[in-house]
């Protein structure tokens, strides 16, 4: 026993944590409103009716009015012309005339006063729908600003994210660039110090002969020139004797 209340405590609690992530408030007000709204046709739907009934009655005690005007004026006439067993049938019918004109007026004024209470509460609910309308408008708005906030707020989590890593492919790009810029800077040094040679042999016949005479003349200069030293430095112990 204790493990079926125990499972339906477990389903009934999935139960309401799916309804309510199923649930959207706006729809709930919506609706909400909209039974008020039917509630509030019923009620003048009620009103009409009752007015209609009213109006019903009213007319058939304006015909009893006119028959009990009609059954007097008949008594008469049968009095005037001696027919007392007449006039007798004729007032005979016009007190049940009478008793049935009152009848309609007590009805008639029931019904009126059923009437102004159901007004006033048409005009209760009217006036609880209007309110409840304008709360149902305020409170959509706040959870839409406020479902509005929590995308900004995911999109704004998701981008810092994304930043970091943007931030970490801009550092790699920064020190790549670097690389690059010092390397292309050696490569101009060397280049500018004709340390580099042109793999593809630039230029032509006559300034690649040129070349090397300047170099076999730099060489055979600086070959004489160390000449000139040893042979100095051999005649000097002969001054010094």
């Amino acid at each position: 026993m204790a493990m079926l209340q125990r499972m339906s405590t477990v389903v009934k609690s999935k139960m309401n944590r799916l309804l309510d992530r199923a649930e959207d408030p706006r729809e709930t007000l919506d609706y909400a409103y909209e039974q008020q709204m039917s509630m509030l046709r019923d009620v003048k739907r009620g009103v009409v009716e009752m007015v209609t009934a009213k109006r019903r009655l009213e007319l058939q005690a304006s015909k009893a009015r006119d028959n009990l005007a009609k059954l007097e004026v008949q008594a008469r006439k049968a009095l005037e012309m001696g027919r007392e067993d007449l006039a007798r049938v004729a007032l005979e019918r016009k007190q049940g005339a009478l008793a049935e004109l009152q009848g309609l007026d007590l009805q008639i004024s029931d019904l009126e006063m059923e009437q102004e209470k159901l007004t006033a509460s048409e005009q209760r609910l009217q006036t609880k729908v209007q309110s409840f309308r304008t709360k149902k408008e305020v409170i959509k708005a706040q959870y839409n600003a406020a479902q509005a906030q929590v995308k900004i707020g995911s999109a704004l989590s998701g981008l810092s994210e994304e930043m970091g890593d943007v931030s970490l492919a801009v550092e790699r790009a920064e020190h790549k660039t670097d690389t690059m810029r010092a390397k292309a800077g050696a490569i101009d040094e060397l280049a500018a110090m004709n340390v580099l040679d042109d793999p593809l042999g630039g230029g032509d016949d006559i300034d690649r002969e040129l070349r090397q005479l300047s170099v076999a003349s730099d060489v055979d200069l600086e070959l004489e020139a160390l000449k000139a030293g040893v042979s100095t430095d051999k005649q000097l112990p002969e001054a010094k004797s």
